[in-house]
């Protein structure tokens, strides 16, 4: 399990909603964002002279709910006394950005915040207001009332829980690092599997399962169970991982060691190894808890598994075979996708099922925004999340919303209904 927690990569934090003169260059040629020293941010940034300006290295964020990815931009920003030509009168602190790529997309009404990492440098993250990512922003560092002033996050909000470790490492931020008994682990997996390839997704999610010294209780609790056993995954992929990558670092890339096309390459595979075996050893464990509750089931993955339109379900209760045959009652089939986040997929789901009005999406996602979850509700799709995760979503959300063990319930009253 991961032990560490926000404040081992964050100073602190601050965020608003911009105003013209931050983002509009209509409004304002300066590229400025004021009132940072109200928020506590000059503890983080100093206090340079009339003569001095003070400069960081910042990832600057560009994020919407319908991108698969967000616009990001290495900079330089300046921290400044705008106020440096005129020696009699107090400081005003400003942070100077250049314009790029990224901050050329700032709306006015944009949420925008600025962090300051334990290794110096600046995160500074724009979204669209209403968005998922400002609902996961604000629960992850406990903002609240936020306007058009700087309001200061907190750095022990809520705990590190994967889904937002993913989230801030779709931002850029890497939340990986060394504990004390990594070690252990490491030789372990290697005595397993051999310290040189990954093995099978499987293979792997199977000895996470097997290994996990907290006990778990799938058959009570599905809910917590499959969070633990997600957690304790990943911990043990990033050790592995980690072993492996600094092998191939050794190597070097191309003939004489130093071919940036291949080194590309390489890093491109780890990260697209790392969405894909997420979502791999999601729907694995699910599986897992699905046959210990006795539940029959196929996923979409087989040959002639499909649905309308060739559409390949994640989980489909209680076989292709019956969704297929139009006499078998409806109301006794249920689909469930899985989604480590949703985004903008989840759409997906809403085509994979005809005959089934209410579907149901599984995710480890938190603080999904109210809009995408009125959406969701309002296209017959039903949400479910663990319910560890539920005090993430507003009150109303949380009301909406099943855990993985209503779910479980769901399908089983359904077929003891007519005495399955």
């Amino acid at each position: 399990m991961f032990n560490d927690r926000i404040s081992d990569y964050f100073e602190g934090v601050a965020a608003k909603y911009l105003k013209p003169v931050d983002a509009d260059p209509d409004s304002s040629n300066q590229h400025e964002i004021g009132g940072l020293v109200k928020a506590g941010f000059k503890q983080y940034l100093g206090a340079p002279e009339k003569s001095e300006e003070f400069r960081f290295k910042a990832k600057q964020v560009y994020f919407t709910d319908d991108a698969l990815a967000p616009d990001i931009c290495e900079s330089i920003v300046t921290w400044y006394d705008c106020r440096r030509k005129k020696p009699h009168r107090r400081p005003e602190f400003r942070l100077y950005y250049n314009s790029n790529a990224v901050t050329d997309l700032f709306q006015t009404g944009d949420f925008f915040l600025v962090a300051k990492m334990r290794d110096d440098s600046l995160l500074m993250i724009c979204t669209p207001s209403g968005s998922t990512i400002e609902s996961q922003l604000k629960v992850l560092f406990g903002l609240h009332n936020i306007k058009k002033s700087f309001v200061r996050g907190k750095m022990d909000a809520v705990e590190l829980l994967l889904p937002l470790r993913l989230m801030l490492e779709d931002l850029g931020v890497e939340v990986s690092k060394p504990e004390i008994g990594d070690d252990v682990w490491l030789e372990r997996l290697i005595d397993l599997f051999g310290g040189e390839v990954f093995p099978k997704t499987s293979e792997f999610s199977s000895y996470a399962r097997s290994s996990l010294e907290k006990t778990v209780d799938p058959l009570g609790s599905p809910d917590q169970t499959v969070v633990d056993w997600m957690d304790h995954e990943e911990k043990l992929f990033r050790i592995y991982e980690r072993h492996l990558v600094q092998q191939r670092l050794c190597i070097g890339f191309g003939e004489d060691g130093s071919n940036v096309d291949d080194f590309i390459s390489y890093s491109l595979s780890v990260q697209n190894r790392r969405k894909s075996r997420v979502g791999h050893a999601f729907e694995g464990h699910l599986d897992f808890i699905f046959k210990i509750h006795g539940l029959r089931f196929e996923q979409g993955r087989g040959k002639g598994f499909t649905t309308e339109n060739n559409s390949k379900p994640d989980f489909m209760f209680p076989g292709f075979s019956e969704y297929r045959d139009l006499d078998f009652p409806t109301d006794h089939l249920f689909m469930l996708g899985a989604k480590t986040t949703c985004k903008d997929r989840w759409r997906q789901v809403l085509s994979e099922a005809q005959r089934i009005q209410e579907k149901h999406l599984i995710t480890l996602e938190a603080a999904i925004s109210e809009g995408q979850t009125n959406e969701m509700k309002a296209s017959g799709l039903q949400l479910v999340v663990p319910k560890s995760m539920h005090s993430t979503y507003s009150k109303s959300q949380a009301e909406w919303l099943i855990g993985l063990s209503d779910f479980l319930d769901v399908v089983k009253q359904a077929w003891t209904a007519d005495g399955e």
